[in-house]
């Protein structure tokens, strides 16, 4: 941890925030000498750029930091691995910045996976007063950089037993159940379409499941494609598409990360995860383009292409999580390339049966620098996913609406009833901005939250 709940000591170097709309005001009260510095060095408050202003006898004396305002979730995220090593705290002098926005931006900014190749210096340390908002940052950013290194660790180190641990990890720390059924014990449990996608790798396909809240609270099921290593199966990919399959787990990594919030803030739920785990390897014994299984609920899928396994893992796990009649589910999933294409590595599509909450969700997105944008779950399209010989396909009859072909599908394994949201999600940073390195990444994980405290808050009536 770089950030420090505790005073701050005698040589802690103050960090005064300002903005470029405030920036002459803020440092209207220095001396001459301190303004023609900042002058000279160029500093005009932009964000994520700083200052150093040293003391007369050659000594650190502040730092100004340059941010977009002061609740912004990435406002010191430059600063900890570009500062000189040592102590800090927030001055007063300029912005009064929001604690958990700094414990949060400073931590993230501090975050690297170290796991094989340690980094050359250690970040600067952070120290805040102990507040609740800055206990707040600190949680959440503990939750989205387990969430990151999860993704980020190799296939050869992250299967789906590693994964299943993972879980049992946090079920231990948090005082939830744990449970999973592997190999061929899902047939006998009902999961059927798990057990034929994960069947030909030598790591066991299985269902990881945790359950934690009092039972009378409403029930919440969080789903995440688990999905270690995506080779594409019979249908293989081409070695550019192949590369980063280690992360096609990062729905997994997302729900695990939300539950750990929803836990660790204690809201009143009754929450239940689930996490399809599987491998999608080439064997003998693997499933076949024109296959059809049958499903726990029932319906039997054709495969039309055996890369298009996300959606076949899910919907089991979908149906059974729809049978305890929760409140919400919500699944999280690398599924489509479509969506990627359609939004780009930094915007997740949404996909909701009802408007005003989709608007709703993309409205605090952007609020909370933490996006993701709503698009459509068009029954028109249904037809292009209907089989000739079975209930469903699994891929379109085109490469058209591919995101939207995907949750139309696990559409038809989540009843009609129930409050649903499929978010389908890169679970990646492509390219390195402050606080948020090229890797894993948590996205929507903040927003997510930010609604279920909303909604499910003992003093809430929203819906």
């Amino acid at each position: 941890m770089t950030v420090h709940l505790a005073r701050p000591g005698r040589h802690s170097v103050p960090i005064h925030a300002t903005d470029r709309e405030q920036f002459t005001a803020h440092t209207a009260p220095l001396d001459a000498a301190a303004r023609r510095w900042l002058q000279t060095t160029g500093f005009t408050g932009a964000p994520d750029t700083f200052a150093l202003l040293p003391a007369a006898d050659g000594r650190l004396a502040a730092v100004w930091a340059g941010v977009n305002d002061a609740a912004h979730p990435w406002a010191l995220a430059a600063l900890p691995k570009a500062l000189p090593d040592g102590r800090y705290h927030l001055g007063t002098a300029g912005l009064a910045l929001d604690d958990a926005a700094a414990a949060l931006s400073w931590e993230l900014g501090s975050y690297g996976f170290d796991l094989y190749k340690k980094s050359p210096r250690e970040p600067a340390q952070l120290h805040l007063a102990a507040s609740a908002a800055a206990q707040r940052g600190v949680l959440l950013a503990t939750a989205i950089a387990s969430t990151r290194d999860l993704v980020n660790t190799p296939a050869e180190h992250m299967g789906p037993a590693e994964l299943a641990e993972a879980v049992r990890l946090v079920a231990r720390q948090r005082g939830a159940t744990f449970k999973q059924t592997v190999g061929d014990k899902l047939l006998a449990a009902g999961f059927p379409a798990i057990h034929a996608v994960g069947r030909a790798a030598t790591r066991a396909p299985r269902l990881i499941e945790l359950n934690w809240g009092r039972p009378k609270d409403p029930r919440l099921v969080i789903v995440g494609k688990g999905v270690c290593f995506d080779s594409g199966g019979l249908d293989i990919k081409a070695a550019d598409g192949m590369r980063l399959m280690k992360k096609d787990m990062g729905g997994a990594a997302n729900a695990l990360g939300l539950a750990q919030m929803v836990m660790a803030l204690e809201l009143p739920v009754r929450l239940q995860l689930l996490i399809p785990a599987v491998e999608n390897a080439i064997a003998g014994n693997a499933y076949r383009p024109g296959d059809v299984i049958k499903t726990r609920a029932g319906l039997h899928i054709e495969i039309g292409n055996t890369d298009a396994e996300g959606r076949v893992v899910l919907c089991d796990a979908l149906a059974y999580g729809a049978e305890g009649k929760p409140a919400l589910m919500i699944d999280l999933a690398t599924l489509t390339g479509a969506a990627r294409v359609a939004l780009g590595s930094q915007l997740p599509a949404l996909f909701c049966r009802r408007m005003e909450l989709a608007r709703a969700l993309v409205d605090r997105g952007l609020a909370l620098h933490d996006p993701l944008w709503h698009m459509p779950l068009w029954r028109g399209y249904h037809p292009g996913i209907e089989s000739e010989i079975a209930d469903l396909v699994n891929t379109g009859r085109n490469a058209l609406a591919g995101a939207i072909n995907a949750a139309l599908f696990l559409e038809d394994f989540v009843p009609a009833e129930l409050d649903w949201l499929h978010i389908d999600l890169f679970a990646w940073n492509d390219s390195a901005r402050p606080g948020r390195p090229v890797g894993g990444e948590a996205q929507t994980l903040r927003t997510l939250l930010d609604y279920l405290e909303r909604r499910f808050s003992r003093q809430s009536g929203e819906a």
